[in-house]
């Protein structure tokens, strides 16, 4: 190790606090930061550190990124590092690029490290990244949530990915890989305009003559950060106290949900709808207000998929809408509306299915369920092609059962994962 890399192995050191993992997946696409990453790894794990694995993923939207992949396996062929290329060809030329090739990249980074019983990945994300993202999300007039710093870690499909160097600069990093005499690639998009990063990265130098730096950003958003946190913490609060759930449903105390602040009100009606309808991003702006509006009024109103059914019993209830599930049928060894999961004895035929008018009409008690004839007509049931075989939410169960997933039988799940 060269004695600059010192403060760097203890900023990478420091970053898992005493939970270091035994064998460590690090993403390398051959630029600056990710290459340093790469050494640093390595010098740590010659020095007792985690056992390195390396992967890059080739989206292959640019004639030179397979040859730029395969020098990244030099690279870790060199250092003695095992190096896997992932490759992506899904983008059809519509839609959002950078958020389509985001999304794919951290797909297959997960399926490769379960892939390898890795649960651990870094990236080599930096204290620039920080400060760019938080112009982008600026010019996109973001809240707190959204202008605050990146999270060090977080978890995604059981894989949890790290970014151990938020706090170290990109030229602090580039420094080290010219005293190790190592090149990178500069990937061409870095320049093109016509993506926000980019152009964020030119209104930050300009505005690093008015004191407004990457390290001056980076540090609003972490203080924002400690915003953020605090708004959980209160949310989570309000939600143990408010919020219960009934059959995938969710009741909502509506005398304690009309005294919440706003802000308050909005983190729970987001994380309650993202929990029953699932989905990238919760909805947003006019049409969730609109729908605090109409929970604090005691009113019905349907949003992402959810039906909000008026006050009873002095409780709001939350519930999937039938139109949003009428047609999701999957096998029953499958997960259903991507959190009911089914067990009961081996049928290849059998499908989850929502009840529906059919369905209730053969489970002449299903009110004994104590759920609205709303709710239950999106409630899951089991199906040989139009025949029920079991509704065990209403209290058939023939054999079988209906389960939330372990990720979803917490209703604070969503309050922790955005």
């Amino acid at each position: 190790m060269t004695p600059p890399a010192a403060p760097l192995q203890i900023s990478l050191a420091a970053h898992f606090a005493g939970q270091i993992p035994a064998r460590l997946g690090v993403a390398v696409s051959g630029g600056s930061d990710s290459l340093a990453l790469l050494h640093l790894l390595h010098d740590w794990q010659r020095t007792g550190g985690p056992t390195v694995a390396a992967v890059t993923v080739d989206h292959g939207l640019r004639a030179t990124s397979a040859q730029e992949a395969a020098d990244v396996g030099q690279i870790c062929a060199r250092l003695g590092i095992p190096h896997d290329i992932l490759h992506w060809q899904g983008w059809d030329g519509t839609g959002n690029l950078p958020d389509q090739a985001r999304r794919a990249r951290y797909t297959l980074l997960s399926d490769w490290a379960r892939a390898r019983d890795l649960k651990d990945i870094t990236i080599g994300h930096t204290q620039d990244d920080l400060a760019e993202t938080f112009l982008m999300r600026l010019a996109r007039g973001a809240g707190v949530d959204g202008l605050a710093a990146m999270r060090p870690h977080w978890t995604q499909a059981g894989v949890t990915f790290h970014r151990p160097l938020l706090e170290v600069a990109r030229d602090t990093l580039r420094d080290h890989l010219r005293a190790l005499g190592q090149t990178w690639i500069d990937d061409p998009t870095n320049d093109d305009t016509a993506y926000l990063r980019p152009r964020a990265r030119q209104v930050l130098a300009a505005l690093a003559s008015l004191g407004l730096d990457a390290a001056t950003l980076a540090d609003v958003a972490r203080t924002l950060s400690e915003a953020r946190t605090a708004l959980d913490h209160s949310t989570q609060t309000a939600a143990r106290a408010l919020m219960r759930v009934q059959a995938g449903d969710i009741l909502i105390a509506q005398t304690g949900f009309n005294d919440l602040p706003e802000e308050i009100a909005r983190r729970l009606m987001q994380a309650a709808l993202h929990w029953l309808g699932g989905g990238d991003y919760p909805p947003r702006g006019a049409a969730l207000a609109a729908l605090i509006q109409a929970a604090r009024a005691g009113q019905g109103m349907t949003l992402n998929g959810c039906l909000l059914l008026p006050v009873k019993n002095g409780q709001l209830r939350l519930t999937r809408e039938y139109a949003a599930v009428r047609d999701l049928r999957t096998p029953a060894t499958a997960l259903w509306d991507h959190r009911w999961r089914a067990t009961g004895p081996a049928s290849p035929d059998v499908e989850i299915a929502p009840l529906g008018p059919n369905g209730l009409c053969a489970c002449p008690d299903w009110r004994l369920s104590g759920l609205p004839h709303a709710s239950a007509l999106a409630t899951p049931g089991l199906w040989q092609g139009e025949t029920l075989i079991a509704a065990p939410l209403m209290g058939h169960p023939n054999g079988w059962a209906l389960t939330l997933t372990p990720d979803r039988d917490n209703l604070l799940t969503p309050l922790l994962s955005h």
